[in-house]
């Protein structure tokens, strides 16, 4: 029994590594350094702490779903960018006309380039929204939540769209 097992890693460990680099979440990744910029929020409606948690998930999520290194310059992959968009807006109403719901969103253009393959380079926008009931207030848990939330679309999307190529 011992020595299936043993076969079985063996074999397994074998065929991963014969493909190539593969990350956590099956994208191949021939690159090695990763360089994510600080995203500035240039939307009209400013959070102070969007921009440090939006950079900081983005990184964590690259580290954790692949083998890259962050580099802070120089990177074979580069992402730069800015917060484009942060509304709230009413999205239900009650028999009343007040508000019953309102809609976070986050809109985040994103440039990405790849130095070793310039094909895969874009500029793209990536948008998501949290709903949240009208008489809270899109502060402490609520707002930790909210982006919780739309950062986690947000960056899977990005992850996907550059190295996934989904």
């Amino acid at each position: 029994m011992k020595l299936k097992i043993v076969l079985f890693t063996i074999i397994t460990s074998l065929t991963i590594t014969s493909c190539g680099i593969y990350s956590l979440s099956g994208a191949k990744i021939d690159a090695k350094t990763i360089q994510i910029d600080y995203f500035p929020n240039n939307a009209a409606l400013v959070e102070p702490s969007l921009s440090q948690k939006f950079t900081l998930a983005l990184q964590d999520l690259f580290l954790q779903q692949s083998s890259l290194s962050l580099v802070k310059s120089g990177g074979e992959l580069q992402f730069e960018g800015e917060i484009s968009n942060y509304t709230i807006r009413p999205t239900a109403s009650t028999a009343d006309q007040t508000a019953a719901m309102n809609r976070l969103t986050i809109s985040v253009k994103v440039r990405f380039y790849n130095s070793l393959n310039e094909e895969d380079n874009f500029d793209k926008n990536f948008s998501h929204y949290y709903d949240y009931d009208a008489n809270q207030q899109l502060v402490g848990g609520t707002l930790d939540e909210a982006f919780e939330v739309i950062f986690e679309r947000i960056t899977q999307d990005i992850f996907n769209a550059s190295v996934a190529k989904w």
